[in-house]
């Protein structure tokens, strides 16, 4: 071999070992030394060892991309009581960090602004110190940070502002001073502003009410002062100011009106601000801009300006002084005249500000329930179950935003034109799938709404995709529902699946999800003490999830009873496409049990066939018993001719066109609960 031959040989194993996971196990190193940081005594994070793949998802938290490298790292709530590591801007495929609901103390490293493929970066609900590195500025990708509930310090960086895609930028309950820098209103993607339960003052910002996108700005619990911009009433509800007494301003309810000292103060503070009126006059944006000139260089000319800026500023103010002394003596003369009418009004305003300020705020409030809602449900005769559905699954929006990492699109699970599934970790560390609803897609009247959501609650089965909670928003226009997370998928995953995947279900599988699935519908279908019977309306193998060892959870039950006519109407147009839709629907226009038990009997045949989509010979093979031709041909012959018999025939019998022809399903669990005659 020669020294060509031996050197490319050489360049070609370089290559292979770089194109390796890990390349030269530097992100493994790097891992390492994060552990070392997050978890100094190795409490939490024993699954981090140097002598695996972290790609192999061995790593609790770690998750890989298609080129496996490490792309999310999701350790919220796991107890880690180190400090965040430096080494982190070594993963350069970092697209998300989770490391909220912990107890990580120190100071943010400037090092993580080198992660710039990175898009939600949560630190929230930890004890960070110091201040906010001016260099997480550069992080052009990020579209969520999330600092909230730490100890930190100083001012919020002005680079902040440079932030392209920032979408949410979440602040409260630090101990920040100063004011709220301008340069955020550069933000032109963001939609959620927090800044709440600091030492912050000046003015709120003009320019932030001009980003396109912002629904939500929550600023309570400050020292902040001036006018507020009128152009804030466009948030609506989503506009949170309470709690800082130097606001003033109009048309804001719990805001007192405005003096001539408000007016003069907030054109000193912000000179973006224009004077509320129009006619007088107004300080030059170029006022407050920062010069990075040379002191020693700069002209006495450039300071002509200021002096008569500053002179004007003082006649202006004597002027009004001497005005303002006037209106006080007439406003005095004025009142003894009318008596106390006015006084006793403005003591009414003081306990109302009062009342408003000293209510507690949420850092993440932007969903507010319907005030008449938690009335009704007490109206109800829930038959015992009021206590427990106020108490035991009301969710709160904080929650739910955490949960899915505000909405992010790595957590989409799904999505139609009702709604949208999210995958999520609650504090506890228990992950759940959240459905997100519009409110225009539910029952317009709230009892019949409230109504079905207390049916959803009462739901409770072995064979049932449990509901852990709700959220429900006026404000905004949404719902929510938190359930458990199915581990499997749906049902439907498992069907049409190539010859060499790993979702390929064995017999006893199956036989176990079909008898998981009778039970779940005879529990709907039955009378219970605190439930009345009910028909699911929609099932089919979409709706059937599958959780640990394969168990069956029907998902969807009761959801119907929810949604508005139009939209149940369009399920409906769906499931008549997909076969599962009994025959007599199209003339009598009601959904029963037996219709319940018509998509049932569908549903066994595409579990016994593996497809998805049933044709006319495949119903005759059934119903001939030629089981070579009709049963799942990727089960290679292992299966029970007597179970596929009666399977078979327990389908056909669900499938029969005449309703009265078909069984119920307690009759269905009768059979599938008969032994073989030879065991």
């Amino acid at each position: 071999m020669g020294i060509s031959d031996f050197i490319f040989s050489l360049f070609l194993l370089l290559v292979f070992f770089c194109s390796q996971p890990v390349c030269g196990n530097a992100e493994l190193r790097a891992l390492m030394d994060i552990k070392s940081f997050l978890d100094p005594e190795n409490k939490h994070l024993s699954s981090w060892t140097s002598d695996t793949d972290p790609c192999e998802g061995t790593f609790l938290g770690v998750a890989c991309n298609e080129h496996r490298k490490v792309a999310n790292i999701s350790l919220q709530s796991k107890g880690l009581t180190g400090k965040v590591p430096p080494a982190l801007a070594q993963l350069k495929c970092l697209s998300g960090l989770y490391l909220h609901y912990n107890s990580l103390t120190g100071e943010i490293p400037k090092e993580i602004a080198n992660l710039t493929e990175l898009v939600d970066l949560y630190l929230n609900f930890n004890n960070l110190s110091g201040n906010i590195p001016p260099e997480l500025g550069s992080m052009y990708s990020l579209q969520v940070l999330d600092l909230s509930f730490n100890q930190l310090e100083g001012e919020i960086p002005k680079g902040l502002g440079f932030m392209r895609k920032l979408s949410v930028l979440i602040l409260g309950n630090n101990r920040l001073t100063g004011t709220i820098p301008v340069s955020l209103g550069n933000l032109a993607t963001l939609r959620r502003l927090y800044l709440s339960s600091n030492k912050l003052s000046g003015p709120i910002p003009v320019r932030l009410a001009s980003l396109p996108q912002l629904e939500q700005l929550d600023v309570q619990n400050n020292t902040l002062s001036g006018v507020v911009p009128p152009a804030f009433k466009k948030l609506n509800d989503g506009f949170h100011f309470n709690n800082n007494p130097g606001l003033c301003g109009v048309g804001f309810p719990s805001l007192r009106v405005c003096t001539v000292w408000d007016n003069l103060n907030i054109n000193q503070l912000d000179p973006l601000v224009p004077a509320v009126n129009d006619t007088g006059p107004k300080i030059p944006e170029s006022a407050h801009v920062e010069v990075h000139c040379n002191h020693t260089r700069c002209s006495s000319s450039s300071k002509l300006p200021r002096i008569a800026i500053v002179t004007g500023i003082t006649t202006l103010t004597m002027t009004l002084m001497i005005a303002g002394f006037i209106g006080i003596l007439r406003r005095r003369r004025h009142k003894q005249k009318i008596g106390n009418t006015s006084e006793i009004s403005d003591d009414r305003s003081t306990v109302e500000q009062m009342k408003e300020s000293n209510r507690s705020p949420s850092p993440l409030v932007s969903l507010e329930y319907s005030k008449r809602w938690e009335q009704m449900i007490a109206e109800q005769s829930c038959h015992g179950i009021c206590s427990d559905f106020l108490q035991g699954f009301k969710f709160n929006m904080e929650e739910v935003e955490s949960a899915t990492h505000h909405f992010s699109e790595v957590n989409l699970l799904g999505k139609s034109n009702v709604s949208s599934v999210y995958k999520g970790i609650l504090k506890d560390g228990s992950l759940v799938a959240i459905k997100r609803i519009n409110v225009t897609s539910c029952k317009s009247e709230e009892a019949e709404f409230m109504k079905g959501l207390s049916l959803l609650t009462s739901l409770k089965h072995d064979n049932l995709v449990r509901l852990r909670g709700f959220c429900c928003s006026k404000g905004r226009g949404e719902c929510f529902l938190i359930y458990d997370f199915a581990s499997k998928g749906n049902l439907s995953q498992y069907l049409d699946v190539e010859d060499d995947s790993n979702h390929i279900l064995d017999w006893p599988s199956r036989v176990s999800i079909i008898n998981g699935i009778a039970k779940g519908l005879g529990y709907l279908h039955c009378d219970e003490s605190n439930k009345p019977p009910m028909v699911h309306q929609n099932l089919s193998v979409e709706k059937v999830l599958l959780g640990e060892q394969f168990t069956p959870l029907i998902s969807g039950c009761g959801l119907l009873k929810l949604l508005a006519d139009d939209v149940v109407y369009s399920a409906v147009k769906v499931s008549a496409a997909f076969g599962y839709m009994a025959p007599e629907y199209i003339t009598t226009g009601r959904f029963t049990e037996k219709s319940d038990v018509y998509a049932f009997g569908v549903i066994i045949l595409q579990v016994l066939s593996g497809k998805r989509k049933l044709t006319n010979s495949m119903l005759l093979e059934a119903e001939s018993c030629k089981f070579e031709d009709f049963i799942d041909p990727k089960l290679k012959g292992s299966y029970s001719e007597y179970e596929a018999t009666k399977l078979t025939k327990i389908a056909l019998d669900c499938t029969n066109e005449i309703p009265d022809n078909r069984p119920t399903v307690a009759l269905v669990l009768e059979e599938l609960n008969r032994s073989s005659p030879t065991a």
